[in-house]
């Protein structure tokens, strides 16, 4: 597995096309974890060549929050990679990525001023510039984004589809442990006391889960029941639960077709997210 910076990665991205090997990019932050991992796997199983990048973006980042405290351990995900049987890791420094006088961004409209929008104001177009320089600089036939990044997902969509990039946006299930807590990689920050408090995700999900199963389509019951079992939870504090459309992440009120519900809550200073998709 070769590990490279910006103008190295490039170069091998642009040799691998001139051989028509097809090429899957997972875009990651590091600290990879089991969600990480089937990503790649499933890119390995559809591209000749994987790619893994790992860059903790500074500018998808508000003033307050967590690129301080985000984990880091290069080595640790580098033998994760190579044991996958990733390619190419592709590392830059901040410097690449925005050298000076960087002043250029991508913005996506009305998907990014919802959900996790309204409190990350400046997260997505963060994201998407720096996705966006991603897919400019390896060229991937497929790049693989998972489900518990649901707007995420759905923004990265909408933008290569408005500037043509002609790159398949390919979403993968959530990865959960055993009790249903979903994995990421900011579990890490979570004491003992705080991780089994995190659990009350996963029990208003499958609550709302278990509602619709029952018959019920009206998302203010729904949503009533998945406040309350979040607000059960001493140490957990919501940022906001929500049943959207999947596509325009517009609120719904009757479940009539499949719909999105997704949540953001801090457990003591740790912001966890997680969704599920609810269908009659």
């Amino acid at each position: 597995m070769k590990t490279a910076g910006l103008a190295e990665a490039s170069a091998t991205a642009s040799a691998w096309k001139r051989e028509s090997l097809s090429v899957g990019l997972v875009p990651t932050m590091g600290w990879l974890h089991q969600g990480h991992l089937s990503l790649i796997r499933r890119a390995r199983r559809e591209n000749a060549r994987v790619i893994v990048s790992i860059f903790v973006n500074p500018i998808q980042f508000g003033p307050n929050e967590d690129l301080d405290r985000y984990p880091r351990d290069l080595e640790r995900d580098a033998a994760l990679c190579r044991e996958a049987g990733v390619d190419m890791l592709f590392h830059p420094t901040a410097e690449e990525m925005y050298p000076e006088g960087f002043q250029s961004s991508i913005s996506v409209g009305a998907l990014t001023q919802t959900l996790c929008g309204r409190s990350r104001p400046a997260h997505f177009t963060g994201v998407c510039t720096v996705v966006g320089k991603l897919f400019n600089l390896l060229r991937p036939e497929r790049a693989y984004f998972g489900q518990k990044d649901a707007q995420q997902a759905t923004v990265i969509r909408r933008m290569a589809a408005d500037l043509n990039m002609n790159i398949g946006i390919v979403v993968c299930p959530t990865v959960r442990e055993e009790d249903g807590l979903a994995v990421s990689s900011r579990n890490v920050h979570l004491g003992a006391a705080e991780r089994q408090a995190a659990l009350c995700l996963f029990r208003a999900l499958s609550s709302a889960q278990e509602q619709v199963a029952a018959g019920v389509r009206d998302t203010a019951v729904l949503l009533g029941g998945m406040r309350a079992i979040i607000a059960s939870e001493p140490a957990a504090a919501a940022d906001y639960i929500e049943i959207v459309d999947p596509e325009t992440l517009f609120p719904v009120d009757h479940i009539e077709k499949k719909v999105l519900a997704a949540l953001a809550v801090f457990i003591g200073k740790t912001r966890l997210i997680d969704n599920v998709l609810l269908e009659q």
